[in-house]
């Protein structure tokens, strides 16, 4: 897992208190902004690896700053949270590199399962560049970083390695809806809904295209 510092930015005072506790207790050290504009000046006191940004802030929101982070620290990951995300919102924020979402309300596990996930992407060997799993966490990885034909050769490579399993079908359906191709993307939500009628990412993903329902895209579990 990754060692460089973690920032968090939410302008409220117990999210931020909750998400430095949760990552604090995986040995990482922690920053935290109150705002957007303090979360870019924070950028130049510290080499941050991965920021945790809130989508919804006064003044300038998530949105803005991920464009500017993209501009001055495309190197750093970025996890948005979100309880007001749309499907606009969300499918804008892959396209400009965030790698995951996190809706509220969290709970710490759930902070710190996301956080290992997201910092073990960068260290996965290439001795297991056959496994179903290894493609997946690469198609994720190269979401985050914008390299999306990438993301769908690992996202092809996971389905022939293991075509019963539905989260390589819902990754494909996200790459089709940042495409904008919301029919394709359907199709793929519900091809892994039929290998998985229990897979929750898959379900909520079809029912926020179908409905123009609110919520983040959901990569995984």
């Amino acid at each position: 897992m990754g060692t460089k510092p973690v920032l968090i930015v939410d302008d409220e005072k117990n999210i931020r208190l909750t998400l430095s506790q949760a990552i604090e207790s995986m040995d990482l050290d922690v920053g935290t902004a109150v705002n957007g504009e303090d979360a870019l000046s924070k950028l130049d006191e510290s080499d941050y690896g991965l920021m945790l940004l809130d989508l919804k802030m006064p003044g300038m929101d998530g949105m803005d700053v991920l464009r500017q982070v993209r501009e001055v620290r495309p190197d750093i990951k970025v996890i948005i949270i979100t309880a007001h995300g749309t499907i606009d919102s969300a499918v804008e924020a892959m396209k400009l590199g965030a790698v995951d979402f996190i809706q509220k309300p969290f709970t710490p596990d759930e902070i710190r399962d996301l956080v290992r996930k997201v910092l073990d992407r960068d260290a996965l060997e290439a001795a297991q560049a056959d496994h179903y799993d290894w493609h997946i966490e690469m198609a994720k990885k190269c979401i985050g970083e914008r390299h999306f034909d990438a993301a769908r050769e690992h996202v092809q490579q996971a389905v022939a390695s293991d075509p019963n399993n539905p989260e390589a079908f819902n990754l494909l359906g996200v790459l089709l809806e940042m495409e904008g191709d919301r029919l394709g993307a359907q199709k793929n939500y519900r091809a892994a809904i039929e290998l998985d009628g229990k897979y929750k990412p898959a379900k909520e993903n079809l029912e926020r295209t179908t409905r123009a329902g609110k919520g983040p895209i959901r990569l995984d579990n």
